[in-house]
Protein backbone atom coordinates (compact mmCIF):
# COMPACT_ATOMS: atom_id res chain seq x y z
CA UNK A 1 0.00 0.00 0.00
CA UNK A 2 1.01 3.33 -0.67
CA UNK A 3 0.43 6.77 1.29
CA UNK A 4 1.97 10.42 0.99
CA UNK A 5 5.09 10.80 3.20
CA UNK A 6 5.60 14.81 2.58
CA UNK A 7 6.12 17.21 -0.41
CA UNK A 8 9.19 18.51 -1.53
CA UNK A 9 10.08 22.46 -1.68
CA UNK A 10 9.19 22.43 -5.42
CA UNK A 11 5.61 21.03 -4.46
CA UNK A 12 6.53 17.46 -5.91
CA UNK A 13 5.19 14.75 -4.00
CA UNK A 14 6.89 12.21 -2.41
CA UNK A 15 4.97 8.45 -1.20
CA UNK A 16 6.04 6.05 0.62
CA UNK A 17 5.10 2.44 -0.12
CA UNK A 18 4.87 -0.32 2.21
CA UNK A 19 5.68 -4.14 2.08
CA UNK A 20 4.76 -6.88 4.57
CA UNK A 21 5.25 -10.64 3.84
CA UNK A 22 6.49 -13.38 6.92
CA UNK A 23 6.90 -10.84 9.84
CA UNK A 24 8.56 -8.66 8.43
CA UNK A 25 7.78 -5.07 7.46
CA UNK A 26 9.72 -2.53 4.72
CA UNK A 27 8.74 0.66 4.12
CA UNK A 28 10.12 2.64 1.03
CA UNK A 29 10.34 5.98 -0.36
CA UNK A 30 9.74 7.23 -4.11
CA UNK A 31 12.37 10.09 -3.01
CA UNK A 32 15.80 8.34 -3.01
CA UNK A 33 14.63 4.92 -3.22
CA UNK A 34 15.13 5.12 0.39
CA UNK A 35 14.59 2.03 2.33
CA UNK A 36 13.15 4.16 5.75
CA UNK A 37 12.59 1.63 7.80
CA UNK A 38 13.15 -2.69 7.78
CA UNK A 39 10.85 -3.49 10.72
CA UNK A 40 12.14 -7.72 11.94
CA UNK A 41 11.64 -9.64 15.11
CA UNK A 42 14.47 -10.51 17.74
CA UNK A 43 15.14 -14.21 18.92
CA UNK A 44 11.90 -13.51 21.39
CA UNK A 45 9.72 -12.19 18.78
CA UNK A 46 9.77 -8.87 19.73
CA UNK A 47 9.53 -6.37 16.44
CA UNK A 48 12.02 -3.63 15.95
CA UNK A 49 13.68 -1.33 13.49
CA UNK A 50 16.69 -2.72 12.20
CA UNK A 51 17.88 0.23 9.51
CA UNK A 52 18.71 4.15 10.48
CA UNK A 53 15.85 5.97 8.84
CA UNK A 54 13.84 9.53 9.87
CA UNK A 55 10.39 9.61 10.64
CA UNK A 56 9.95 12.24 8.12
CA UNK A 57 10.74 13.74 4.77
CA UNK A 58 12.59 16.91 6.32
CA UNK A 59 15.03 14.99 8.02
CA UNK A 60 16.32 13.18 4.87
CA UNK A 61 16.42 16.82 3.01
CA UNK A 62 17.84 18.63 5.89
CA UNK A 63 20.51 15.68 6.81
CA UNK A 64 21.44 14.16 2.88
CA UNK A 65 24.66 13.84 3.41
CA UNK A 66 24.47 10.06 5.25
CA UNK A 67 22.82 8.24 2.72
CA UNK A 68 20.46 6.90 5.19
CA UNK A 69 19.13 3.67 2.92
CA UNK A 70 19.06 5.02 -0.66
CA UNK A 71 19.84 4.19 -3.40
CA UNK A 72 22.94 5.47 -4.75
CA UNK A 73 24.21 5.89 -7.97
CA UNK A 74 24.73 6.98 -11.00
CA UNK A 75 28.41 5.61 -9.60
CA UNK A 76 28.17 4.68 -5.81
CA UNK A 77 31.41 5.23 -3.69
CA UNK A 78 34.56 7.73 -5.47
CA UNK A 79 35.81 8.52 -8.47
CA UNK A 80 39.07 10.09 -7.98
CA UNK A 81 40.08 13.94 -8.74
CA UNK A 82 35.67 13.47 -10.14
CA UNK A 83 37.13 12.71 -13.50
CA UNK A 84 37.39 9.41 -15.67
CA UNK A 85 38.48 8.36 -19.35
CA UNK A 86 36.57 6.31 -21.84
CA UNK A 87 37.02 5.70 -25.57
CA UNK A 88 39.56 8.63 -25.39
CA UNK A 89 38.24 10.90 -23.67
CA UNK A 90 38.20 12.45 -20.24
CA UNK A 91 34.55 12.99 -18.42
CA UNK A 92 34.44 15.65 -16.05
CA UNK A 93 32.32 15.09 -12.90
CA UNK A 94 30.98 17.25 -9.90
CA UNK A 95 33.03 17.12 -7.50
CA UNK A 96 30.69 16.84 -4.32
CA UNK A 97 33.62 15.61 -1.96
CA UNK A 98 36.56 17.13 -2.70
CA UNK A 99 38.93 16.35 -4.35
CA UNK A 100 36.29 13.57 -5.50
CA UNK A 101 32.79 12.64 -6.80
CA UNK A 102 31.33 10.36 -4.03
CA UNK A 103 28.01 8.34 -5.17
CA UNK A 104 26.96 10.15 -8.03
CA UNK A 105 27.35 13.95 -7.34
CA UNK A 106 25.68 16.89 -5.68
CA UNK A 107 22.51 15.12 -6.63
CA UNK A 108 22.42 11.74 -6.86
CA UNK A 109 19.98 8.61 -7.46
CA UNK A 110 19.68 9.38 -3.78
CA UNK A 111 18.02 13.28 -4.28
CA UNK A 112 15.52 11.87 -7.54
CA UNK A 113 12.17 11.15 -7.09
CA UNK A 114 11.27 8.35 -9.00
CA UNK A 115 8.56 6.77 -10.55
CA UNK A 116 7.09 3.79 -8.21
CA UNK A 117 4.58 0.91 -9.18
CA UNK A 118 3.21 -2.05 -7.21
CA UNK A 119 4.44 -5.53 -8.66
CA UNK A 120 3.76 -8.73 -6.67
CA UNK A 121 5.10 -8.64 -3.17
CA UNK A 122 7.24 -5.69 -4.33
CA UNK A 123 7.87 -2.49 -5.83
CA UNK A 124 9.42 -1.72 -9.20
CA UNK A 125 11.36 2.16 -9.29
CA UNK A 126 12.22 3.66 -12.81
CA UNK A 127 14.10 6.40 -13.72
CA UNK A 128 15.99 8.65 -16.70
CA UNK A 129 19.23 9.84 -15.87
CA UNK A 130 19.70 12.17 -18.69
CA UNK A 131 22.79 12.48 -20.42
CA UNK A 132 25.29 14.69 -18.54
CA UNK A 133 23.59 14.53 -15.35
CA UNK A 134 26.09 15.32 -12.55
CA UNK A 135 28.75 14.67 -15.67
CA UNK A 136 28.16 11.53 -16.76
CA UNK A 137 28.07 10.71 -19.96
CA UNK A 138 24.79 8.62 -21.44
CA UNK A 139 20.99 8.55 -21.31
CA UNK A 140 20.90 6.19 -19.05
CA UNK A 141 17.52 4.24 -18.11
CA UNK A 142 17.18 2.88 -14.75
CA UNK A 143 14.86 0.48 -13.40
CA UNK A 144 15.47 -0.88 -9.22
CA UNK A 145 12.42 -3.60 -8.15
CA UNK A 146 12.22 -4.23 -4.23
CA UNK A 147 10.72 -7.61 -3.18
CA UNK A 148 10.00 -9.41 0.24
CA UNK A 149 10.59 -13.16 -0.77
CA UNK A 150 8.43 -16.02 0.88
CA UNK A 151 10.76 -15.92 3.88
CA UNK A 152 10.94 -12.14 4.34
CA UNK A 153 14.07 -11.38 2.62
CA UNK A 154 14.55 -8.27 1.00
CA UNK A 155 15.20 -8.91 -2.37
CA UNK A 156 16.96 -5.65 -4.30
CA UNK A 157 17.48 -5.89 -8.16
CA UNK A 158 18.71 -2.79 -10.44
CA UNK A 159 19.19 -3.17 -14.29
CA UNK A 160 20.32 -0.30 -16.59
CA UNK A 161 20.23 0.45 -20.33
CA UNK A 162 22.15 3.53 -22.03
CA UNK A 163 22.13 5.34 -25.23
CA UNK A 164 26.32 5.83 -25.19
CA UNK A 165 29.50 4.38 -23.54
CA UNK A 166 29.19 5.24 -19.63
CA UNK A 167 29.85 4.00 -16.02
CA UNK A 168 27.82 2.47 -13.82
CA UNK A 169 27.68 1.54 -10.22
CA UNK A 170 24.36 1.22 -8.13
CA UNK A 171 24.32 -0.25 -4.51
CA UNK A 172 21.73 0.14 -1.14
CA UNK A 173 23.09 2.61 1.46
CA UNK A 174 21.32 1.07 4.62
CA UNK A 175 22.89 1.46 8.04
CA UNK A 176 22.34 -1.88 10.08
CA UNK A 177 21.58 -1.91 14.10
CA UNK A 178 19.95 -5.17 14.39
CA UNK A 179 19.64 -4.18 18.24
CA UNK A 180 16.95 -1.95 16.92
CA UNK A 181 18.25 1.30 18.58
CA UNK A 182 21.75 3.06 19.63
CA UNK A 183 24.99 2.04 19.52
CA UNK A 184 26.17 -0.72 17.04
CA UNK A 185 28.65 -2.19 19.07
CA UNK A 186 29.31 -5.91 19.77
CA UNK A 187 27.73 -6.58 16.15
CA UNK A 188 29.76 -9.81 14.48
CA UNK A 189 30.77 -9.38 11.09
CA UNK A 190 31.44 -12.59 8.75
CA UNK A 191 32.60 -11.88 5.15
CA UNK A 192 33.93 -13.85 2.85
CA UNK A 193 37.11 -11.71 1.69
CA UNK A 194 40.39 -12.93 1.47
CA UNK A 195 41.51 -9.16 0.17
CA UNK A 196 40.58 -5.80 0.31
CA UNK A 197 41.74 -2.10 -1.35
CA UNK A 198 44.05 -0.24 0.61
CA UNK A 199 43.40 3.44 0.13
CA UNK A 200 45.00 7.08 0.60
CA UNK A 201 44.14 9.84 2.34
CA UNK A 202 41.38 10.90 0.44
CA UNK A 203 39.75 7.05 0.74
CA UNK A 204 41.22 6.25 -2.93
CA UNK A 205 42.03 2.61 -3.77
CA UNK A 206 46.15 2.43 -4.02
CA UNK A 207 45.44 0.08 -6.54
CA UNK A 208 46.63 -3.01 -4.57
CA UNK A 209 44.75 -5.89 -3.36
CA UNK A 210 46.08 -6.50 0.24
CA UNK A 211 45.78 -9.82 1.96
CA UNK A 212 43.64 -9.78 5.06
CA UNK A 213 45.56 -12.04 6.87
CA UNK A 214 46.98 -11.12 10.20
CA UNK A 215 45.05 -7.67 9.86
CA UNK A 216 42.31 -6.09 11.23
CA UNK A 217 40.33 -6.19 8.02
CA UNK A 218 40.15 -10.56 8.08
CA UNK A 219 36.39 -11.00 9.19
CA UNK A 220 36.52 -14.65 7.16
CA UNK A 221 35.79 -15.63 10.69
CA UNK A 222 33.21 -14.10 12.61
CA UNK A 223 34.50 -10.86 14.52
CA UNK A 224 33.39 -7.77 16.35
CA UNK A 225 33.46 -5.27 13.84
CA UNK A 226 34.65 -2.05 15.79
CA UNK A 227 35.19 0.97 14.33
CA UNK A 228 37.06 2.98 11.66
CA UNK A 229 36.30 1.18 8.36
CA UNK A 230 35.16 3.20 5.01
CA UNK A 231 37.30 0.60 3.23
CA UNK A 232 36.14 -2.18 -0.11
CA UNK A 233 36.57 -5.66 0.38
CA UNK A 234 37.15 -7.96 -2.48
CA UNK A 235 34.79 -10.54 -2.00
CA UNK A 236 36.50 -13.91 -3.08
CA UNK A 237 33.64 -14.83 -5.42
CA UNK A 238 33.94 -12.14 -8.03
CA UNK A 239 31.34 -11.31 -10.03
CA UNK A 240 28.28 -13.83 -10.31
CA UNK A 241 25.11 -14.37 -12.78
CA UNK A 242 22.92 -15.12 -9.19
CA UNK A 243 23.27 -14.24 -6.09
CA UNK A 244 25.92 -15.94 -3.35
CA UNK A 245 26.34 -15.27 0.07
CA UNK A 246 29.33 -12.80 1.17
CA UNK A 247 28.47 -11.70 4.46
CA UNK A 248 26.56 -12.51 7.31
CA UNK A 249 26.18 -9.91 10.31
CA UNK A 250 24.96 -10.79 14.02
CA UNK A 251 24.05 -9.06 17.20
CA UNK A 252 24.41 -11.44 19.83
CA UNK A 253 22.03 -9.07 22.69
CA UNK A 254 18.78 -9.33 19.98
CA UNK A 255 19.67 -12.41 18.56
CA UNK A 256 19.02 -11.01 15.23
CA UNK A 257 21.12 -12.02 12.04
CA UNK A 258 21.57 -10.74 9.17
CA UNK A 259 22.77 -12.71 5.73
CA UNK A 260 23.61 -10.54 2.81
CA UNK A 261 23.82 -12.23 -1.17
CA UNK A 262 24.86 -10.51 -3.93
CA UNK A 263 26.20 -10.73 -7.76
CA UNK A 264 28.60 -7.72 -7.25
CA UNK A 265 31.98 -8.61 -6.49
CA UNK A 266 32.95 -5.76 -3.65
CA UNK A 267 31.49 -4.73 -0.38
CA UNK A 268 32.10 -0.97 1.31
CA UNK A 269 32.21 -1.60 5.07
CA UNK A 270 31.22 2.06 6.75
CA UNK A 271 31.17 1.74 10.18
CA UNK A 272 29.49 5.03 10.16
CA UNK A 273 31.81 7.06 12.21
CA UNK A 274 31.44 10.19 10.82
CA UNK A 275 27.08 10.35 11.21
CA UNK A 276 25.78 13.47 13.42
CA UNK A 277 22.70 14.44 15.19
CA UNK A 278 20.13 13.26 15.70
CA UNK A 279 22.66 10.11 15.21
CA UNK A 280 25.87 9.09 16.48
CA UNK A 281 28.88 7.75 15.10
CA UNK A 282 28.83 4.38 15.49
CA UNK A 283 25.12 3.95 15.44
CA UNK A 284 25.03 1.56 12.19
CA UNK A 285 26.76 -0.47 9.62
CA UNK A 286 26.89 -0.15 6.03
CA UNK A 287 27.36 -3.11 4.42
CA UNK A 288 27.09 -1.92 0.46
CA UNK A 289 27.40 -4.11 -2.08
CA UNK A 290 28.84 -2.73 -5.27
CA UNK A 291 32.06 -2.89 -8.04
CA UNK A 292 35.05 -1.28 -6.66
CA UNK A 293 35.93 2.33 -5.96
CA UNK A 294 37.56 4.75 -8.51
CA UNK A 295 36.83 1.64 -11.18
CA UNK A 296 36.86 4.01 -14.11
CA UNK A 297 40.35 4.99 -13.36
CA UNK A 298 41.52 1.58 -12.23
CA UNK A 299 41.56 -0.94 -16.03
CA UNK A 300 42.58 -3.43 -13.51
CA UNK A 301 39.59 -4.04 -11.33
CA UNK A 302 36.25 -5.42 -12.58
CA UNK A 303 34.92 -2.85 -15.32
CA UNK A 304 31.92 -0.56 -14.92
CA UNK A 305 31.63 0.18 -18.06
CA UNK A 306 28.25 0.24 -19.51
CA UNK A 307 27.71 0.30 -23.98
CA UNK A 308 24.93 0.48 -25.55
CA UNK A 309 23.08 -2.93 -26.66
CA UNK A 310 24.10 -4.26 -22.78
CA UNK A 311 22.06 -4.46 -19.71
CA UNK A 312 23.76 -4.08 -16.40
CA UNK A 313 22.17 -6.14 -13.84
CA UNK A 314 23.15 -6.15 -9.75
CA UNK A 315 20.70 -8.01 -7.20
CA UNK A 316 21.33 -8.27 -3.64
CA UNK A 317 19.28 -10.43 -1.01
CA UNK A 318 19.39 -9.34 2.84
CA UNK A 319 17.96 -12.55 4.81
CA UNK A 320 16.89 -12.21 7.82
CA UNK A 321 17.05 -14.86 11.14
CA UNK A 322 17.77 -15.28 14.79
CA UNK A 323 20.11 -17.22 16.77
Amino acid sequence: MSELFGTLPDGTPVHRWTLKRAGVRVRVLSYGGIVQSVEVPDREGRTADVVLGFPGLDGYLEHPEPYLGALVGRYANRIAGGRFPLDGRTYALTRNSEPNSLHGGERGFDKRVWEVEPVEHGVRLTRVSPHGEEGFPGRLEVTAVYTLEESGALRISYEAVTDAPTVVNLTHHAYWNLRGAGHADGHELRLAASRYTPVDADLIPTGALADVTGSRFDFRTADEVGSGYDHNFVLDKGVTAAPQEVAELHDPASGRTLTVSTTEPGLQLYTADHLSAPFAPGDGIALETQHFPDSPNRPEFPSTVLRPGEVFGSETLYAFSTR
